[in-house]
């Protein structure tokens, strides 16, 4: 079975590959990160971020409470 079943695509048509898309240390702080239900959003959100100075996610939710 296919790792990510998904296949995304960027406003001018380019496939976006999600291992390829960074993972802000954000998201490695966050409860949803790993999550399959959210994994979609998560790397569409870092994709539309790539090489911006700060990262910002509006659904983030520290694994600490």
């Amino acid at each position: 079975m296919e790792k990510n079943p998904f296949r995304f695509f960027d406003d001018d048509g380019t496939e976006i590959t999600p291992d390829l898309v960074p993972k802000p240390g954000l998201c490695l702080l966050c409860i949803k990160d790993n999550d399959p239900k959210e994994e979609v959003l998560c790397i569409l959100t870092r994709h539309d971020q790539k090489g911006e100075e700060e990262f910002r996610c509006f659904v983030y939710t520290s694994k600490s409470g």
